[in-house]
């Protein structure tokens, strides 16, 4: 969709329909949501069951169960219409990032959970895998798609990796890794960050010329590297500088990374809590390669992505369907259709323009087993051209 028809939609008025009447989807009957689920290594099953709204009594069975009847095909066709898929200090000692061409490795037999994660040990990556999975083994991985294809090729149980931070904005490689890969968002993790000025021991700031990091930890620390005087240089993450700082003993030059890192590599910590902002918090979501059952106990958070046909006020009516059941969207996301970025129209003028044609990732709070976010979901269906839940999973409340 085109920025210019974007703008146009802020002024354009709700069409008629949408603020007159509900979508159809909102008189379907009322259903309840039953699910049982049988511990398997490759599948979960689900047993969907609904109560007609005309009858809430139901039958006990000779177990002690409700028998709920009646709607349960309109169940089954609502969740069809929004699957989840189509189904150490000694440096030479430590476990080498997992790369592509490992992927054809076994997966270990013990009975640790293992959690793929970008970089290597000592990166924020790691610490948010062991908040998320406490105990569980984590598996570094050189690249954000290798975490993906470990999952997927059942080499790992579980990826964590980061979405969005509070300062630098959202990882877009990430987001188009969602759409490309078919792995399920079971959960989410937030991290705060705090950065470090690592050093090796007998080194002091003064000797220092240059600092190594990642690009968005070199933005987040700009102040205070500027005020030392140092030259930044971008490495692919913040342990591995430390490592690289580490490994070739060097006296000029520090990293910025965690003080976890300065633990496993050896190095003194020059400086503690160097970002500009104290409130610098990373988040990140959890992947399986099968989605976890939605519930209502605790508050739920559900990821979709979507495109929409070129016209003004589209993207205004896509987000009136969630605007008009009292739904709040917690973040939206425009990423170019990789595949076709570019789409003519025709102008007013019966010309041809050429507009790009867009993704839109959506968060909102509310759960897949809430009826009003299965209601919101059908009446966008209605004239998205393309619709996708990438996954419903517990919401993490916690800042740190």
């Amino acid at each position: 969709m085109a920025a210019s028809s974007v703008a146009r939609s802020a002024t354009t008025p709700l069409p008629r329909h949408v603020v007159s009447k509900p979508s159809h989807a909102d008189h379907l009957p009322k259903t309840t949501l039953s699910f049982e689920s049988r511990s398997g290594r490759r599948r979960i099953v689900l047993a969907l069951a609904s109560v007609r709204s005309d009858d809430n009594t139901g039958k006990i069975d000779g177990g002690g169960h409700r028998n709920l009847v009646g709607g349960a095909s309109e169940l089954k066709s609502a969740l069809e219409d929004f699957p989840y898929d189509v189904v150490s200090k000694d440096l030479h000692a430590l476990p080498r990032p997992l790369s592509s061409t490992h992927l054809s490795n076994p997966v270990s037999d013990g009975s640790r959970l293992r959690v793929a994660y970008q970089g290597v040990r000592g990166a924020y990556s790691e610490s948010a895998a062991e908040k998320a999975y406490p105990n569980c083994e984590a598996v570094p991985c050189e690249q954000f798609d290798t975490a993906f294809e470990a999952v997927e090729r059942w080499l790992v149980d579980r990826a964590v990796l980061p979405i969005e931070n509070s300062l630098g904005g959202s990882i877009h490689r990430n987001y188009d890794l969602l759409l490309r890969h078919r792995l399920h968002i079971v959960g989410e993790v937030k991290l705060a960050v705090r950065h470090c000025l690592l050093a090796n021991h007998g080194v002091e700031i003064e000797d220092l010329k240059r600092v190594l990091s990642h690009p968005q930890a070199l933005a987040q620390c700009e102040n205070t590297l500027t005020k030392l005087g140092l030259v930044r240089e971008a490495v692919d993450d913040t342990a591995g500088a430390a490592k690289h700082v580490a490994f070739h003993k060097l006296k000029d030059t520090g990293a910025v990374a965690s003080s976890t890192a300065a633990v496993i590599y050896g190095l003194q910590i020059l400086a503690q809590d160097i970002q500009d902002d104290s409130d610098n918090v990373t988040r990140f979501l959890m992947l399986a390669r099968e989605p976890i059952i939605p519930g209502t106990d605790k508050p739920f958070k559900t990821s979709i992505v979507f495109s929409l046909e070129e016209g003004p006020g589209v993207l205004f009516k896509a987000l009136a369907v969630f605007a008009l059941r009292q739904i709040n969207l917690t973040k939206i996301e425009s990423r170019p259709l990789r595949m076709q970025p570019l789409r003519a129209s025709d102008d007013s003028n019966g010309g041809l323009s050429k507009y790009f044609d867009y993704l839109f990732y959506v968060d909102f709070e509310a759960s897949m087993a809430d009826q009003s976010a299965q209601n919101a979901l059908r009446h966008l269906k209605e004239f998205a051209t393309f619709l996708r839940v990438l996954g419903s999973y517990p919401m993490d409340t916690s800042m740190t």
